[in-house]
């Protein structure tokens, strides 16, 4: 059984904050092999939303407000255990990360940056594509925007 938790940085304990580091290391550094800078300064400002499941950290993302990556609520450093891909944590992680993001700020447009080849993903959860691809640590990305259910695209 997967358990949920959404705290603030100065809520984290010291193993949970370990376990994020950890898993964002494994994934996104060494999994994708890119060297970038994930100590970027923004985690004291983030949410951060984690799901373990036998005390183990199988998913994760990091809600930022606005104002910290862009005008609008931001969610980042989406993350799921190599274990647990196409077990169907990823949707649920996201679907918990649009609704953490709506009880914080209420109901309005939420970007992130998604890696291309995860176009279609972020789109089965109402994102469209906002501006033109770019690299990010050599990886092509795009920007992403979901605006409020019953709201059009601007």
């Amino acid at each position: 059984m997967v358990n949920w938790a959404i705290k603030r940085f100065d809520e984290l304990t010291l193993d949970e904050l370990y376990n994020i580091l950890q898993l964002r290391n494994e994934v996104f550094i060494v999994e994708q092999n890119c060297v970038y800078k994930d100590l970027d300064g923004k985690d004291r400002s983030a949410w951060h939303l984690l799901a373990v499941e036998d005390g183990k950290l199988v998913a994760y993302t990091r809600i930022l407000p606005p104002g910290v990556s862009y005008n609008d609520p931001a969610i980042g450093r989406v993350v799921t255990s190599s274990l647990k891909r196409r077990s169907g944590l990823g949707r649920e992680l996201m679907k918990r990360s649009i609704e953490t993001c709506e009880k914080l700020f209420g109901e309005i447009s939420i970007t992130l940056s998604a890696q291309v080849y995860l176009q279609s993903f972020y789109e089965s959860f109402g994102f469209i594509v906002v501006g033109e691809e770019y690299l990010d640590d050599g990886i092509p990305h795009i920007e992403m925007s979901r605006k409020p259910l019953g709201k059009s695209p601007e």
